[in-house]
């Protein structure tokens, strides 16, 4: 039986998805927002982000697959229909992204680079010695697919890597904490901070004024998860205090970004738009694809969301 998909995402190349998606199964019919057809036609969704209510106007809905990692926004819509299986895209060219970003972003931190870029502006001459990687702990909050992939590049790149979480996880060369009750032991060494947690009721605002102060003085943090992850408030009184070096934050709790917000005040804030690692096309539509086949055939879904967890 062929697929009808809909397909909505502000920010990606519908064009493009689409021809990729054909070239993986000529069989998938595609439907972009908001010229959908008849509504009832439509038994899948490829989505990022839609209306609130939009999918709840397709009647055969079947399957919707997100076009990202993170499920929080279409779990967080009321009217989604009960019983109707959310999948993610796992695509290693999504890994492989997000642990390049990652990575340049420690860098940046570990060598100094926002402080020459400081020092820069001043036309001031700032040395500052480097440190090896084997004396710098980065931790990582989130050992999803993505938090193990950054993982396993820094530790390739020699740093002593930490990582934290809601149940116990086992990464080769990762020194491992979970739950609640080992939450402040993990950041009590992590002079570099990774968010990359999923946004649920128990992880938004866990980077807190406690949280951030239980950092060394002086760490940076990366916020790659989700905005709601961190207090603003909280992280701003921090980055005055000294008790924050340095951010690289790629997410926020409005996107894009208000221009009155104070990050945007704060020259050891790097602030990029919400970019660190996407669905690709190429790679991911035979993933989709096959997950669609699957569903004609009634066989099991890839890469299923639990609802309650959010994950």
């Amino acid at each position: 039986m062929a697929n009808t998909l809909l397909f909505y995402s502000q920010y990606d190349d519908a064009a493009l998805w689409e021809r990729c998606l054909r070239e993986a199964d000529p069989s998938i019919e595609m439907r972009i927002w908001p010229d959908i057809g008849p509504p009832e036609e439509i038994n899948a969704a490829l989505v990022w982000k839609p209306p609130a209510g939009a999918l709840a106007q397709l009647p055969r809905l079947r399957l919707i697959i997100n076009l990202g990692a993170g499920v929080d926004h279409i779990v967080a819509d009321q009217t989604l229909p009960e019983g109707v299986p959310i999948a993610r895209i796992v695509d290693p060219e999504m890994n492989r992204m997000m642990a390049q970003f990652v990575l340049l972003a420690a860098l940046r931190h570990h060598r100094n680079f926002g402080a020459f870029e400081r020092a820069r502006s001043q036309r001031r001459w700032d040395y500052i010695h480097p440190k090896r990687t084997s004396e710098r702990v980065i931790g990582i909050m989130g050992l999803g697919n993505l938090g193990a992939a950054s993982a396993e590049e820094l530790v390739r790149q020699g740093f002593q890597v930490r990582g934290w979480s809601r149940t116990p996880k086992s990464l080769r060369g990762v020194e491992t904490f979970h739950g609640v009750e080992q939450q402040y032991r993990f950041l009590s060494a992590c002079e570099i901070l990774v968010l990359m947690l999923p946004l649920t009721a128990e992880t938004a605002g866990v980077m807190d004024a406690r949280a951030l102060s239980a950092l060394p003085r002086g760490a940076s943090v990366i916020n790659v998860g989700r905005g709601q992850l961190v207090d603003d408030d909280a992280m701003l009184a921090a980055l005055d205090s000294g008790q924050i070096a340095e951010a690289t934050l790629d997410v926020f709790h409005a996107e894009p970004l208000p221009p009155d917000h104070g990050y945007w005040d704060r020259s050891q804030v790097l602030i990029t738009p919400h970019l660190a690692s996407i669905a690709i096309p190429q790679s991911a539509a035979f993933q989709i694809a096959d997950n669609l086949s699957r569903l004609s055939s009634g066989l099991p879904l890839l890469n299923l969301v639990d609802r309650q967890r959010g994950y």
